[in-house]
Order: C-alpha cells, then sequence, then structure tokens
C-alpha cells in the first residue's frame, strides 16, 4: 500500500477541474477526479488533504484525495 500524505492546497480551479497541492517541499497537481467523496468535487485555497502521490507522464500527481478539515 502506497504512503498517505498531508498536504494543503494552494491553488484549485473547480470550473477548470484541477490545481496544485503543496506536499513535502514540492507542487503536485491534483484533478478533480481524485477527490474522494459524493458530490460535487471541489477543493478550496488553505484546505488541508490527505492524498497518495502516484508518477504521471507530467510529473508527481495526487490521487485518492480526502480533504481533512
Amino acid at each position: 500500500m502506497s504512503k498517505r500524505i498531508t498536504g494543503i492546497v494552494r491553488w484549485f480551479d473547480g470550473s477548470k477541474g484541477y490545481g496544485y497541492i503543496k506536499a513535502e517541499g514540492q507542487e503536485v497537481f491534483v484533478h478533480y477526479s481524485a477527490i474522494t467523496g459524493s458530490g460535487i468535487k471541489n477543493l478550496l485555497e488553505g484546505d488541508k488533504v490527505e492524498f497518495t502521490l502516484e508518477d504521471s507522464l507530467h510529473g508527481p500527481q495526487a490521487v485518492q484525495v480526502t480533504r481533512l478539515n
């Protein structure tokens, strides 16, 4: 099982469906489809989140993102 990482949402654009999380000294891309839960999948700047890090063609990407606050 992959290690879960905590971070803070630096920027997320709900209309575009993506943003970035700052965690462990790096910027991690996050797509709305990676947010767990039902209903509207959106993150707000400053939200604390937990996620699993996955390598993608474009660099590190957050998956299985859960809002903590």
